[in-house]
Order: structure tokens, then C-alpha cells, then sequence
């Protein structure tokens, strides 16, 4: 069965390339630059609109993954506005000041987003024990884990995010993400099936990254190969 891919957007333009690009599945954020942030409410009906599945970023705030009381009943506000224009899902994660994953923040967020799915984005990358993070997850109630395997890039942490697929035995999909392109995909899958890929698809154009079209469509293509 062949790997499917999901692209983080952050505009109506990405939201446009992945229709022309046919991507798989949509990750919507805002300010991708600052790692992805909960995206507008305008973004969202829009992306409603698209026949794509789609998972939204709920993270209120840039910087760290530590968050407050404050913070938490913001994210249930935006997962209740996710859950009102019927997403796929939806896109979290929290850590605790000595970097182990906050299980009692989660366990709220994932209680409260029932019904819906849910991915641990990547500050699982940010924790000491990544691959130890596989089973954390599967208790807590995901159905998927973005991850770099614990490094800047997917290729740096290509050995590990095998590793937590191993762990993982079909309980939840581990999906690599962070620097994906056409040009290394064949490697990411070369002894190892995972069933999404996670990429911005972005290209530099005017000292701006854009989602690109045509990226999406040769990721896709490599996928294939």
C-alpha cells in the first residue's frame, strides 16, 4: 500500500496548491515560520470547503510547548471551532519544564477532542526519549505522531523514526516530517513502509517560502516510484 502525504499549510495559496497538487491530507496552521500556530477562523472555512481531509494546528502560543490553565481552555475553544467545520482532526502537543511529555495536560486535550482524531506533532521531538514517547501515545489516545525522530530533519533521524515504527506494530502511524522532498524519499522508504509523509512543499520565491504545486505532485510521484 502506498504512503500518502499530508502538507502543513498556513494560507489560502497552500490551500490552493494542494488542491492542484492533489495532496493527500492538509495540515492547516497559521505562521509556519514560527513552527505552526492555530490557524485563523477564516482559513478554516475555507479549507472546510476543499475536498482534502484536514487536521488543524490547536497551539495558541509560539515558543515553548509548556502551557497554562489560561492556555488550555483557549485550545478547547479552537478544537471546538476545528470540530464545528468537521475536520479530520486535530494537531497537539505539551511538554513539561523537565521536557518529558505533560501526559495530565494531554489526557485533558485528548478527552476533550473525542470523536475526532489527533496527532502528537513534533514536541515529541524535543524530549529526551522519543522512541519511549511511542507508547505514551498510544495510551493517551493518538492515532498519529508527527516526528523527526528526535533531530532537525527527517534524514538525521530516519534510524529512530524506524525504531518508534517498530515500537508503534501498527498501533498508531508514525509519520516522519521535516525536510521531505522528491529527492529523498526513496531512502526514507527504502526498508521501512510508513503510510504518511509530512512536508511543507514549500519553495523560496521573493525572500518568502510559498507552498509549490508542483513540489506536492513530484513528492507524490517519488512516493510511486
Amino acid at each position: 500500500m502506498r504512503s500518502k502525504l499530508e502538507v502543513c499549510i498556513d494560507s489560502i495559496s497552500g490551500l490552493e496548491a494542494c488542491i492542484n497538487g492533489k495532496a493527500d491530507r492538509i495540515e492547516l496552521c497559521s505562521s509556519l515560520e514560527l513552527g505552526g500556530l492555530t490557524p485563523s477562523d477564516e482559513l478554516m472555512k475555507l479549507a472546510s470547503e476543499v475536498n482534502i481531509p484536514c487536521r488543524v494546528m490547536i497551539r495558541p502560543k509560539k515558543g515553548s510547548f509548556e502551557y497554562s490553565s489560561r492556555d488550555l481552555h483557549q485550545m478547547f475553544d479552537d478544537i471546538d471551532k476545528a470540530r464545528s467545520y468537521n475536520f479530520d482532526g486535530v494537531v497537539f502537543g505539551a511538554t513539561l519544564l523537565n521536557g518529558e511529555l505533560d501526559q495530565e495536560f494531554l489526557g485533558q486535550l485528548i478527552r476533550y477532542s473525542d470523536g475526532i482524531k489527533k496527532t502528537l506533532h513534533r514536541a515529541v521531538d524535543t524530549i529526551p526519549k522519543t522512541i519511549e514517547a511511542v507508547e505514551i501515545a498510544i495510551n493517551l489516545g493518538f492515532d498519529t505522531i508527527l516526528s523527526s525522530g528526535g533531530y532537525e530533519t527527517v534524514m538525521e533521524g530516519l534510524a529512530v523514526l524506524k525504531e518508534m515504527q517498530q515500537r508503534a506494530s501498527g498501533r498508531i502511524e508514525i509519520m516522519p516530517g521535516s525536510g521531505i522532498n522528491p529527492q529523498n524519499i526513496s531512502e526514507i522508504l527504502s526498508d521501512c513502509h510508513f503510510a504518511w509523509l509530512h512536508s511543507s512543499c514549500s519553495i523560496h520565491r521573493q525572500n518568502s517560502k510559498i507552498t509549490d504545486s508542483q513540489t506536492i505532485k513530484e513528492i507524490k510521484t517519488a512516493i510511486n516510484v
